[in-house]
């Protein structure tokens, strides 16, 4: 049986909070992998907001490309894996970081982190990761009739 994900499942799937994992390469070691949250809008890019003086930010300036992956861990497991080339601009606060604190925190706890940040000052120098999809891996191992755990 196919287990790959449609358009409109991996539309479904992205548009929930989960964390996802990238990889960014760096000369003479393996990939930089670390967890990240992410804003996604159907058929656009994936959003990514980190700071600037991260090992990801670093890496990032210089990389053309990188992964993200996105999975759900409880089984039977269902995964987005994409590939494509990567953007940087200057992270704005309303339009990239307040989204994703309330996403990730919801309404009173986004707030609250948004506060521990000292607002838009303590963000003004971090940057927005833009990854354009252009491979796509997607598995939902719930096509095979498996029971949750």
């Amino acid at each position: 049986m196919n287990t790959a994900m449609t358009k409109e499942e991996r539309e479904t799937f992205l548009a929930q909070p989960w964390v996802a994992v990238i990889s960014i390469p760096e000369a003479g070691r393996g990939p930089l992998t670390v967890p990240v949250w992410y804003l996604y809008e159907p058929g656009g890019e994936v959003r990514i907001w980190t700071s600037h003086t991260s090992r990801k930010a670093r890496l990032l300036k210089s990389a053309t490309r990188m992964s993200v992956c996105v999975q759900d861990p409880r089984p039977p497991y269902k995964y987005v894996s994409i590939e494509g080339p990567v953007s940087i601009e200057p992270v704005q606060f309303e339009r990239d970081v307040c989204p994703l604190a309330f996403r990730y925190f919801g309404g009173e706890g986004g707030e609250r982190y948004l506060e521990s940040l000292g607002g838009a000052a303590g963000v003004a120098d971090d940057i927005l990761v833009r990854v354009w999809p252009e491979r796509w891996l997607t598995v939902d191992y719930t096509k095979l009739g498996l029971p949750p755990k």
